[in-house]
Order: structure tokens, then sequence, then C-alpha cells
């Protein structure tokens, strides 16, 4: 009797484990924060432009930035973000696509940037505690256009 336990006792131990792994690997897709709605704000204070035809603003310009984020008083650092922008209509908008950094884990927006207005841009991933993140992010100009707020509306 002994010999049948020092044997099933771990193999029934490892079929618990590898049983638990699968479930949390398959998951469920959800970030656990449906329906939350994080706000940071972003220093813009590396974003360059590189000219890619004509000197001056022209289709096709590449605009890349790492800034550092904020929370949403603005007073304490809680991430950095990183991305790029290519100018789709000359003094009107670009494309972007760029990853905020975040304390557990990562968001990943796409979507337009409007030179005079605020805009949408889609959630389209994330990782750690924001995996399976879908949803909008707003993007409001704050501070003349040195500072933006990204207010994150996650679902699933």
């Amino acid at each position: 009797m002994r010999r049948v336990l020092s044997t099933a006792l771990p193999l029934v131990g490892i079929l618990v484990l590898a049983a638990a792994v699968s479930a949390w690997a398959s998951g469920d897709g959800r970030s656990g924060n449906s329906g939350k709605t994080p706000t940071v704000i972003e220093h813009a204070t590396t974003d360059t432009t590189t000219d890619t035809g004509a000197p001056g603003d022209t289709v096709g310009d590449v605009l890349t930035f790492a800034n550092e984020v904020f929370d949403a008083r603005d007073a304490t650092k809680v991430g950095t973000d990183q991305g790029y922008c290519i100018r789709v209509v000359k003094g009107a908008s670009y494309e972007c696509n760029w990853t905020t950094f975040l304390p557990g884990g990562q968001i990943v927006v796409e979507g337009p940037f409007l030179d005079a207005a605020n805009s949408t841009l889609a959630i389209t991933g994330g990782t750690g505690r924001y995996r399976g993140a879908r949803g909008t992010m707003d993007l409001r100009s704050v501070a003349g256009g040195t500072k933006f707020a990204f207010v994150f509306h996650i679902k699933g």
C-alpha cells in the first residue's frame, strides 16, 4: 500500500499542477481591467520629427517619441511610452502606433493623432494585467501640446 501511495501521490500532484497551468495559460482573454478607465499624462519631451522627403512638413514624415507618463493628477511618474507616427495629411494628421508601459503591464494603441483636435485611438492589446485589453483611448492635448492625457477605456 505504501508503495502504491508513494507512486500515486506524486503522479496526482503532477496532474493537478498540469491542469492548473493549462487553465491559467488558456484563460478567458480578459485583462482583469474590464470597464476601467485609467488616465495618465504624457510629458512630450522627446518628440522628434524626421523629414523623409522634401524639407518641412510633408506626407511620410516620421514622428518618434519615448516619454515619461505620470498619474492623472500629473504628480507622480508611473511609467513611460514609446512609439511612432507617420504623417498622412500635411498640417492635419498622423497615423500612430505606441506602447504605454505601466506598473503590471503594457497597453498598445493605434490610430490618428490630429494636429488641432483631440482624437480617439484603438486599444489593440496589452500585456500583464492588461492582457487581452481592447477598447479605446482618448488622446487630449494639455498645456498647449507639451503634455497629453491618455484616457484608456478598457474592455476585456
